[in-house]
Parts: structure tokens; sequence; C-alpha cells
């Protein structure tokens, strides 16, 4: 909105208009561009300790995945990794962000002005043998985190629940994974369809990741039948409340198609920078779009990503996909990605009603007067977000 005022109270928007309400201060924000807090649909906070991506551009999957079950950390690092992930992100101007996690949100002491988070923890069990127990963590860590007092906002639920992928997380797994999910009204993320090695396993159950499951002695043969595909698994989670397709590079037609029938439970993310370092085939962005696909855009990690930016990753994607308008490259990267988590009612858009979370972009110099060319300029420039607030509060950087 061209000089826009936003009026905020007890932490939510009370009003957007053009006209400024009597007898009530008014803070000058110059020429910038007003924006909802960034949505951030996926991250790994646990890896932002990093300086500089794992491996090489291009690698297999497989080679890369190893690369990170190698790394050794220690608790305490891991959860320093977290709050400094935390700030990164809310300096970029991300004030919510989904983050797969290994560790408990009452682990993690944060600091007091960070990103509001729904943390998914993450599950891994494929053989039939560890299933059980893999599980049964799960449930008592939700147990443990509820008497401890789960985390939520306005009462929406602020934990999820991460089956890692189809090479860690079996389908009978993945099934009881997803009911807990329901019971526990919580959303759920998968990694599916992110690479061809993942298709070669479902196909064959050979390849890089078989070799993987062998190697750390969780190879079960009889835990995926010969002949599976991501559409198998994608039935599966239209069960949760919430399910975040998380990359879904190598999507077909018919399972965008599913995805846009179920996208009231179902959402894939995009994270385009990974994308790229993998140097995966082109992204189905505007096949999906078409076909209606909730379509969120997500950081992934360090591991894979110089920073978490999540105004970076619309950037490219506006760079990557000049047919899709610049209007729903900023619906990724806010309303859909809140939507896709359950949050939408609260966060990822300025409106009455929902936190003022907002992130402010300087306007290029030179820019019609029109709200579209001023977005357009924006993801075609490099300036950063230069000031954020969070529930109406402004963060110093």
């Amino acid at each position: 909105m061209i000089d826009g005022i936003v009026q905020i109270e007890g932490g939510k928007v009370t009003q957007v208009g053009t006209k400024p309400p009597r007898g009530v201060p008014i803070t000058e924000l110059g020429d910038v561009a007003l924006l909802p807090g960034l949505v951030n649909a996926h991250t790994h906070l646990e890896l932002s300790d990093r300086k500089k991506r794992l491996g090489k551009a291009g690698m297999s999957m497989p080679d890369w995945i190893r690369l990170v079950v190698n790394e050794r950390t220690t608790p305490k690092k891991k959860l320093a990794a977290v709050n400094k992930g935390a700030a990164e992100s809310l300096r970029h101007g991300v004030t919510t962000l989904g983050d797969i996690a290994t560790y408990a949100p009452h682990d993690v002491n944060e600091a007091p002005q960070s990103p509001r988070a729904v943390r998914f923890h993450e599950v891994i069990g494929f053989s039939q043998a560890r299933a059980p127990s893999a599980h049964g963590g799960l449930v008592k860590k939700l147990k443990l985190s509820k008497v401890e007092g789960a985390s939520e906002l306005d009462g929406t639920p602020l934990e999820g629940v991460s089956p890692h992928a189809p090479y860690t997380v079996s389908p009978p797994l993945l099934r009881n994974l997803v009911g807990t999910a329901a019971e526990w009204n919580m959303p759920v993320a998968f990694h599916l369809a992110e690479s061809k090695e993942e298709l070669e396993f479902l196909t064959t159950g050979a390849g890089g990741f078989q070799e993987i499951l062998e190697e750390r002695s969780m190879w079960d043969p009889w835990a995926v039948p010969r002949g599976s595909a991501p559409l198998d698994y994608l039935r599966i989670l239209t069960r949760a409340p919430k399910a975040l397709v998380i990359h879904g590079n190598y999507l077909e037609r018919k399972e965008l198609a599913f995805l846009a029938r179920h996208r009231d439970a179902l959402s894939l993310v995009y994270c385009p920078r990974s994308h790229a370092y993998f140097g995966h085939d082109p992204y189905p962005l505007e096949t999906a779009l078409s076909l209606g696909v909730r379509v969120c855009l997500g950081t992934d990690s360090l591991a894979s990503n110089p920073d978490l930016s999540l105004l970076d990753e619309m950037r490219v994607t506006a760079a990557q996909h000049p047919r899709v308008p610049a209007e729903k490259i900023l619906e990724m990267g806010t309303l859909a990605s809140s939507h896709a988590m359950g949050l939408g009612h609260l966060v990822g858009a300025l409106s009455s009603g929902r936190y003022a979370d907002m992130a402010a972009v300087p306007i290029p110099q030179g820019v019609p007067d029109a709200a579209a060319d001023i977005l357009a300029a924006i993801l075609a420039d490099t300036a950063p977000v230069s000031q954020v607030w969070l529930g109406g509060t402004a963060i110093e950087n």
C-alpha cells in the first residue's frame, strides 16, 4: 500500500489504511516497503554454526548426507547454533520459521528477541526393528514437552513432527507418526522427492541411500515395497492436520495435482538456493502454481546455503522463474508458509488481528509509484532488510 499506515495495539495489527488516526503518535519509516514478517517454512537451525556449505556443489545427495551424518557436535554447540541461526534469521526479516529439530524446545535458552518457531521433532527409524523405539521416543518427547509447558501461540501448537525422509523412515512408521501428529493436532514436515537417488531407492531398493543404510546397520529389505513412488507417501501425509512436503524437486505432474487437490492439508516447500547447490533439474514451480498447489519458501540450512535470508530466496525465485508474479513470490514467503504450518490466522500478512510482525526493505530509486512495480524492483535489487518488528516491537540489529 502506498503511503500506508499500520496501527498496532497489544502487539497486533488493529488497522491498515492510508489515513493516520487522530491523537496517535506516528513513526515515519521513510522510503521503504513495509512487508509482513517473512516466514521461512523450512530450515535446520542446528547447522547454523557453519562458516561454509558442506561438500561441493553438484555432489550427489547420498554423498552429501554421508558428510552430514559424519559431522560431530555436542549438545551445547548444537543449541548455540540454534540461537545463532535464530538471530541471523531475525536480522534478515524472518519473524516465523519451521525448524527441523533433534532437541526439545525446553532445551533452548532463547534470546528475548527470536523468531516465532514451529519446531518439528525429527524422527529416524528405517528398519522394522527400530520403528517402535523411534515412535516411542517421539511420544515421550511430546509428553515431556507438555508437562513442561509446550510452546504455542494463541492456543496454536508451535511444535510439530518431522519423519525425516523415505530413506530413513519406513511407510509403517510414517503412518504411526502422522497418526500421532493428528492426535496432538500438530503439523508434519517430510523431505520427499528431493533427489533422483531417492526415486531410485523407492523404485528398486538400491543405490546410494541403500548403501548408507547398510553402512549404518539400518537396512531392512522389506521396509519399502519395490516400485514405490512419492505418491504413496503423499497419501499417508493427507491424514495429518497440516503437512509440509519439503523440496519435492522431482514430483511428477500427477503428484503435484494430488497436492493441489489436498491443499488444505498439504503444502510444497521450495528451497531455491539449496536446489541450485545440488544442481537439480529445473524446479516445477510454474506447473505447481498453475495446478493450485500451495507453494512455500524455505532456506534449508547453512550446510547447503550461504545464509538464512528468505528475501534472497525470493529474489532467486524471481530471477529463475520470471513468469511468476512478484506478488505470488511474496505470498510464498509469507502467508502461504504461515498457512502451511497452521499459523495463517496469526502471522504472514499485515491485517487486523494478526501479529504485527513486519520487515522494512528500502525501495530502489526511480521505481514507478505502484505497489506491483515496487515489489518487482525490490526482488530485482540486492538491498537487505533494513528494519524488523516482532509483535510491534522494533528489533535492534
